[in-house]
């Protein structure tokens, strides 16, 4: 009689395996435990807030005091809980796009498909306004065309992922679709309008003269190693976050209980047609954290203000912040840089006021 046969295959099998199997398996376990402590945690916070407003702080309800503690002590624990699952899953979701990948998957595209294929990628590949200037001379360098690259660099900063769930969270489908596309859609034309111009020109000329680094060829990352890469995106991004979300949640909580909203929704309401102009101006100097920035949005549509102002606001912060033009401009000239802020801005301006038009039903 044989031995070794199909029963005795799990006899053979390596203990540097089944010890893998057995890691693997306790990963996948403290995940399940983790999303179902932050689920709990998600569903206890409306009542925990509404308890430490009424009973342990005995605010009058109804009061401005009371309506922006309430405010403040829902959306603190409820935004600070969604930008933990969602930076988790971004940070395994980061180790599948590669700076070098991203740039091999759009090298040797048509223009108008590598802008479409690069708006998309900017959506899934978090890189932050300080990739900007390796991500551009990679691109570029490889033979990305120079309006394919752009189509990227506004995608990747302004479709923030953050934004993109908190968005979904506080306001549904309807308005983080709406996000979600439209930046989409500038981020699309803006690079293929830069690439109609072929303005390579204006690029600064040691970019040309660098060369791309090599594809080099490294072993795929093991699963542990992925979800290990979800929790050092958690500790390193909201570590540095968390203060920018309190304090926009604080000038929110402050909005909420005591601006008017007559006084706000004079000068940001839709019947203003200099608001959407103005907003976008005063956005793009200012620099916050698009976690930050969500519950002010919250709070001012909350008061009143028009969606497609808001928006536009919140697009010129996260999508032409100031530092990360002042890093391109090492690798832009000047010329160049004024007319990525021009055709972005002029975008921003028309999504507001497209927003304010046919979402004249508010949200919901």
């Amino acid at each position: 009689m044989r031995r070794g046969g199909p029963c005795r295959r799990e006899a053979t099998e390596s203990p540097v395996s089944l010890a893998g199997r057995a890691h693997r398996a306790r990963i996948v376990a403290g995940l399940g435990f983790a999303a179902l402590a932050w689920t709990a945690l998600y569903l206890a916070v409306r009542p925990l807030a509404a308890w430490l407003g009424l009973t342990v702080l005995r605010l009058p309800p109804g009061s401005p005091a009371a309506s922006a503690a309430e405010f403040f002590l829902y959306e603190t624990p409820k935004v600070l809980l969604l930008l933990v699952l969602i930076v988790f899953v971004m940070g395994v979701v980061r180790t599948y796009f590669t700076p070098e990948r991203t740039r091999a998957i759009l090298s040797g595209r048509g223009e108008f498909a590598g802008n479409v294929l690069a708006a998309l990628l900017g959506v899934v590949t978090p890189f932050c306004s300080c990739s900007a200037v390796p991500l551009f001379i990679g691109f570029v360098t490889a033979g990305v065309p120079l309006g394919v690259t752009f189509s990227f660099l506004v995608s990747a900063p302004l479709i923030n992922e953050v934004a993109l769930v908190l968005l979904f969270g506080m306001f549904g489908w309807k308005v983080a679709g709406l996000y979600m596309g439209t930046g989409l859609a500038i981020a699309i034309v803006a690079g293929r309008i830069i690439g109609l111009m072929r303005l390579e020109k204006w690029v600064e000329p040691w970019v040309y003269s660098t060369r791309a680094g090599g594809n080099r060829s490294a072993e795929p990352l093991r699963f542990a190693e992925r979800v290990s890469a979800g929790r050092t995106a958690v500790r390193d991004i909201v570590g540095a976050a968390w203060p920018f979300v309190v304090a926009g949640i604080a000038v929110g909580s402050v909005i909420h209980g005591w601006v008017p909203e007559n006084a706000l929704a004079s000068f940001m309401g839709r019947g203003v047609w200099w608001a959407v102009p103005a907003a976008v101006a005063v956005g793009i100097p200012l620099y916050s954290n698009a976690a930050g920035m969500i519950p002010v949005v919250q709070a001012l549509l909350a008061k009143g203000a028009a969606l497609g102002t808001v928006l536009a606001f919140m697009m010129a912060v996260i999508g032409l912040s100031f530092p990360e033009l002042v890093i391109l401009r090492k690798v832009l000239k000047p010329r160049l840089l004024a007319v990525f802020v021009g055709i972005v801005g002029t975008g921003i301006v028309l999504v507001g006021y497209l927003f304010n038009a046919v979402l004249a039903g508010g949200v919901g």
